[in-house]
């Protein structure tokens, strides 16, 4: 595991940036995985400045989405459809066919979900995958407990998931209850990770997944076990680590 540090949120989304715009020019027609939450939004606007600036090409580019809330229409403004497309697919040159995205309205999610697995399958895997770390742990909604080998399925939110979420809702009964997620198996079949995280508050989070033991109740903690992770984070989140990084 590479743990990089950087002085603010800013140079944080800006090195992230870097390494997934080397990607997609050593492999235009690379297959990444996207996260949302406010974690990875500098990341995407550094994405977005450069596809503008300095011409990224993001045309022969394969998504899929780590996670979507279930019974979330794709226009509903907190759906993560809604969120990729007003803050990076919107305003890149990514070609729509290209993006998946879990589809939160299916009739048959298990049908649905197999189908995902299969879709990844069928791109030859996902080359990047992007991870935000939730406070408990979580990497996509794989909440405490969740199976290290797990695959896409849909998984009862945590209710401190639910509270660290409604900040996006009016109120704590509109948040979802349930979400489809990428398992943690799948994530792991990734060729690289790239896991963000920054602030104060995820401090302790960094530090269970960067020095902690690897366990199932802190899902996170997996990523020491890939073969290719890097984890960047600001200077806040690494205030707890008592190794020395970079």
């Amino acid at each position: 595991m590479l743990v990089i540090i950087k002085e603010n949120y800013q140079e944080m989304s800006i090195e992230a940036a870097k390494q997934v715009a080397s990607l997609i020019r050593k492999k235009p027609d690379c297959v990444i995985g996207f996260a949302t939450g406010s974690t990875p939004l500098g990341l995407y606007k550094e994405l977005i400045r450069m596809h503008k600036e300095e011409g990224l090409d993001f045309s022969k580019v394969v998504s899929f989405n780590l996670d979507e809330y279930v019974g979330l229409p794709p226009n509903h403004p907190e759906s993560y459809h809604y969120f990729m497309w007003e803050n990076l697919f919107n305003h890149i040159n990514i070609n729509p066919t290209n993006v998946h995205i879990p589809m939160g309205m299916a009739e048959d999610i298990d049908a649905f979900c197999e189908w995902y697995e299969q879709k990844i399958i069928e791109h030859g895997g996902i080359d990047l995958q992007i991870l935000g770390i939730g406070s408990n742990g979580h990497i996509a909604f794989n909440e405490p407990g969740s199976s290290l080998g797990s695959r896409t399925r849909i998984k009862t939110l945590n209710e401190n998931t639910r509270l660290d979420n409604s900040r996006f809702f009016n109120s704590m009964d509109e948040v979802p209850k349930y979400a489809i997620t990428m398992g943690v198996g799948t994530i792991m079949e990734a060729k690289r990770l790239l896991l963000l995280a920054n602030g104060i508050k995820k401090a302790d989070a960094i530090k269970a997944t960067v020095e902690g033991p690897i366990m199932a109740k802190f899902p996170a903690t997996i990523v020491q076990l890939h073969r290719y992770a890097t984890v960047i984070v600001d200077k806040e989140a690494a205030s707890k680590l008592e190794g020395k990084y970079d």
